[in-house]
Parts: C-alpha cells; sequence; structure tokens
C-alpha cells in the first residue's frame, strides 16, 4: 500500500508514481484456481477467511456493489495517474458509508464516482509477501526517513492468479516510485531475473548495491475495492491480516475501520475535504511497517505505533 509516511508539501499529500493503476491486469473469473508459490514463499490465508463481497459487513460492502461500474480500461484511461499524491485514513464504518454514498450519488454536480467492475466483481482479494534482509533494513530504513529507502513484495491478485514482483523507491522529490515486473509459472521474487530486476532498479535510482540476503518478513490479505472519477482515485481496504512470517504472530485489523487512500494529482481531493469535516484526519501508517509494530512491540516505531494501535486489534492467530 502507499500511505503517508514522509513530510508532506502544501498541497498535504505524498505523490506517487503508479505503473499500472495498482488494480489487476487481467481479467477476473469467479473460481479460477490459486496459483501457489513455491514452498519457500508463504502461502495465501484459506479461501474461508476472505470471502469476495464481505458477508456480515453489508454497511461497507453495499455502498460500493450498488455504484455505478467502469472497467480497467476505463481506469487507465481517466485515473492512471502516473505521478500521484496519496493520503491514508482510517475510516470508521459508518463514515465510510456515508462517505461513499456521497461520492457514488448519481446527483453528484461532476458526476458519481465508479467502482471497478471485472467481471461483476467489486471487491477484490489481495495476498502481499515483503520480503526484508535478515537485521530489517527495508523497516530500519523507512522509520529512519532515509531518502534512499526501498520496499520489496510480491503481490498476488487472488481472483485471477496474476502475481507481479513490486520495489517501490523514493523518487527526487519524495515521492514514491513503483517498478513491477510480472511472475510467472515457478518465477519468485528471490530467482534470479528478479534479483537483477531489483539490482538494476536500486543501481539505476540510488547507485545502490541490492542486498543479497532476503527473505519472507510480513505477509498481507485484505479485500480492495477502488472508486475512480476523473483525475482520482480511492482505495478502500478491508479485513486486512498481517502475519510475521520469520517470528510468528498474526494481527488484524479492526473490523469496524477501513484503510481509505485519496489518490490525485496533487490537491485535497472531496474525499479528503470529506474525511476532515468528519473529523477523520491522515494517518501514518502503512501496512508493512504499521503491522510489525504491531507484531513486534520491542521494535523502535515511534511514527507508526500511534496508528498501528488504533488500526490492530492484537493477536488473530
Amino acid at each position: 500500500m502507499t500511505t503517508v509516511a514522509t513530510p508532506r508539501p502544501r498541497h498535504h499529500g505524498t505523490p506517487a508514481a503508479l505503473d499500472s493503476a495498482d488494480e489487476p491486469t487481467t481479467a477476473l473469473h469467479d473460481g479460477a484456481p490459486e496459483q501457489k508459490g513455491p514452498d519457500h514463499t508463504p502461502h495465501p490465508a484459506p479461501q474461508d477467511e476472505r470471502e469476495p463481497f464481505l458477508p456480515g459487513m453489508d454497511d461497507i460492502a453495499w455502498p460500493i456493489m450498488n455504484a455505478r461500474s467502469i472497467s480497467l480500461a476505463e481506469v487507465k484511461e481517466r485515473a492512471e495517474l502516473l505521478a500521484r499524491f496519496d493520503q491514508a485514513y482510517l475510516v470508521p464504518t459508518p463514515i465510510f458509508a456515508a462517505l461513499t454514498a456521497h461520492l457514488t450519488d448519481p446527483r453528484r454536480p461532476q458526476g458519481p464516482f465508479r467502482a471497478l467492475t471485472i467481471d461483476g466483481r467489486r471487491w477484490f482479494r489481495y495476498h502481499s509477501v515483503y520480503y526484508d534482509t535478515p537485521d530489517m533494513r527495508c523497516f530500519h530504513e523507512h522509520r529512519q526517513g532515509r531518502r534512499l529507502r526501498f520496499k520489496i513484495r510480491e503481490r498476488i491478485y487472488q481472483d485471477s492468479g496474476e502475481r507481479q514482483f513490486e520495489i517501490k523507491l523514493k523518487g527526487g522529490r519524495g515521492e514514491t516510485v513503483k517498478h513491477r515486473r510480472p511472475l510467472t509459472g515457478h518465477d519468485t521474487p528471490l530467482d534470479p531475473s528478479s534479483r537483477n530486476f531489483l539490482a538494476d532498479a536500486l543501481l539505476t535510482a540510488y547507485g545502490i548495491q541490492a542486498p543479497t540476503a532476503l527473505s519472507p518478513s510480513v505477509t498481507t490479505d485484505y479485500q480492495r475495492a477502488t472508486l475512480v472519477s476523473d483525475g482520482e482515485r480511492i482505495t478502500c481496504d478491508a479485513r486486512l491480516r498481517c502475519d510475521d512470517v520469520r517470528e510468528g504472530g498474526a494481527v488484524r485489523c479492526d473490523p469496524g475501520l477501513v484503510l481509505v487512500e485519496t489518490k490525485t494529482t496533487g490537491h485535497l481531493t472531496e474525499a479528503d475535504l470529506f474525511l476532515h469535516a468528519h473529523g477523520v484526519r491522515p494517518a501514518v501508517f502503512t501496512k508493512y511497517c504499521g503491522s510489525l509494530v504491531a507484531l513486534r512491540p520491542g521494535l523502535a516505531g515511534g511514527r507508526w505505533r500511534r496508528a498501528a494501535r488504533r488500526a490492530f486489534t492484537g493477536d488473530a492467530s
């Protein structure tokens, strides 16, 4: 997740680059078989933990399901946002329901936000595996606010089985720049082609060598819906679960909260202003760093600790 964890300029957001709308790039088919990685790659949580339409959570699921639809091709055309500012919020479900109803109202003067829809689905299952060094270099460089920091992950779109190897870097203006390549067959983030991709990205952007000792650190599972308007996109993540691969343990996000990210070209959006008016302020939170702070209380992580305490309800194992 590209979330706010850096000092922000006057337009109150963190710029980020996006390669392909941050959404699945292939058509989704109900019942498509789930692709599994090799044995050393953590497998996603069981299917029954991630129902596709959030049963029992109609207050957040159905405003999205009732919105007008938009295809992935239209998302790329109207709001691909190759350079963008992101803002993250932990939104109570009643306010989330009011927000989505407001944005998707057909009477909205600028036209309603529309929900990304692929093969009838509006909520999509995401599984990510974050990689780090034995001494947690990626985590600590983010904690210290280092300019030459990076994150490494494999993202799996559960409904299609598509996999992407992703590297997130910081640009010269503090913007997040994402590099990604597809993983097919038995490809993994640790095989030679992926390591070469990582090495090229770090050498080109930062002039540094890639770490050689990498292994899975944290996995995340959640369900995402995406609302789109011209030049704007809002991602809505529910049922977040994070697992510590190395030390064990798991945490779940409070079911009364939705992780909302606004993404635009550099100004406060209507969604930002709506949330501010309802007392919801931006959260310094990322799935990787926030979950590690919750999973390992001994880690230094003051910048994320407040949001992590609010987001996570405790052990989920």
